[in-house]
């Protein structure tokens, strides 16, 4: 079997060096290493598609995690909040009561004793009221923060490994 090298050139009856054609057997050996490089290049690159949607499904799942936190920390808002108002509700019947009964008692001393006591329990009714609602308002607002905060973490950690 001849040498690649002795395949490519020729000597014809005169003497004079012809170029040949590369046989079948040189050029499949060439081709093979290339078919090799490419097969592990598709290789490559479809384990890169692979590993970017996987990527793309963690960032995806944080992002419903921190949706779903922060749906989570309202509903905790507005479970709070409606127990405050029971307990407002309750504290402003208890109030109310003692209230009629104070007035009961003093009939006879003033009329105005009753209506400062009534004030107070509506007084003491709307802050706790007003105070609930502060607290809903800042723990919503908090959680959305949060979720926006963790939402621009993970895009900004995505897009950075994208580059």
């Amino acid at each position: 079997m001849m040498e690649p090298r002795e395949q490519a050139k020729k000597t014809d009856s005169k003497g004079e060096e012809q170029m040949v054609e590369p046989t079948a057997e040189v050029q499949e050996q060439a081709i093979e290493p290339l078919a090799e490089v490419l097969g592990r290049v598709e290789k490559a690159y479809a384990a890169y598609l692979e590993a970017e949607r996987e990527v793309m499904r963690v960032y995806k799942a944080k992002e419903e995690q921190a949706e779903k936190d922060c749906k989570e920390a309202g509903q905790q808002a507005n479970s709070a909040y409606e127990q405050a108002i029971e307990q407002a509700d309750k504290v402003y019947k208890k109030v109310e009561q003692q209230a009629e009964e104070a007035y009961r008692k003093a009939k006879e001393q003033t009329e105005e004793a009753y209506r400062r006591a009534r004030e107070q329990a509506r007084k003491t009714y709307d802050e706790s009221v007003g105070q609930a609602s502060v607290v809903r308002k800042e723990t919503i607002e908090q959680a959305s923060a949060t979720r926006t905060e963790a939402i621009e973490r993970s895009w900004q950690i995505f897009s950075k490994s994208k580059k």
